[in-house]
């Protein structure tokens, strides 16, 4: 039986070192994969993971039961990893294989039936454009396609995560859709419009 955060949450409050462990192993990748694909440079993004569940175990007591945890934890990945976005001093290297395999995931970004093209391509090129189409995003827009098609989040829940209106972060989401499909087209893969069909819980 899966113990439900909050109440993880609550023994690591009565001094439950464990409980706060296994939130830790249960969210240590989702918030990696996030922050790698925003940063770009995985020595710093391991250090920022770190550095959110120590930000989140130091203000757990601020953490409201009545959210999801997950969203209050990818609130506090999306504030640190903006501030250093915005500081801008990091080195852009090559992701490594297991980051490559997530982005394979972006493909739902479009409509299934309109990936026909993609789908012949050889597995690595894939991969290999969906990275560089995310690359080219703005950070905004990355965080919100990673948030929905590779993290699975509904709408109100990357709402929470990045602090936007819920009809804001809808629009954000649009436009970013259709930007990712703009740099895969230019990088010669045939994409189509549609709606969104699949990738996240819907609200």
């Amino acid at each position: 039986m899966t113990i439900e955060d909050a109440t993880l949450v609550k023994s690591t409050l009565g001094g439950s070192e464990d409980a706060f462990r296994e939130l830790v192993e249960r969210y240590q990748r989702p918030v990696y994969r996030l922050i790698v694909r925003m940063l770009r440079d995985p020595g710093k993004a391991e250090d920022l993971a770190q550095e959110v569940f120590l930000r989140a175990y130091s203000h757990l007591e601020s953490y409201d039961r009545n959210r999801k945890f997950s969203s209050w934890l990818f609130k506090i990945a999306h504030n640190l990893t903006i501030d250093t976005l915005r500081r801008g001093s990091l080195r852009t290297v090559p992701l490594d294989r297991d980051a490559d395999e997530d982005s394979v995931a972006v493909r739902e970004v479009a409509d299934p039936n309109a990936l026909s093209g993609m789908r012949r391509m050889e597995r690595a090129d894939l991969r290999s454009a969906l990275e560089e189409a995310l690359a080219a995003l703005r950070p905004s827009y990355r965080e919100v396609i990673l948030l929905r098609f590779v993290e699975g989040l509904s709408y109100e829940e990357i709402a929470q995560a990045t602090g936007m209106p819920l009809g804001t972060m809808k629009t954000q989401l649009h436009r970013a859709r259709r930007e990712l499909q703009d740099e895969l087209e230019r990088r010669g893969f045939a994409t189509g419009g549609g709606r969104e069909t699949s990738g996240g819980r819907d609200s």
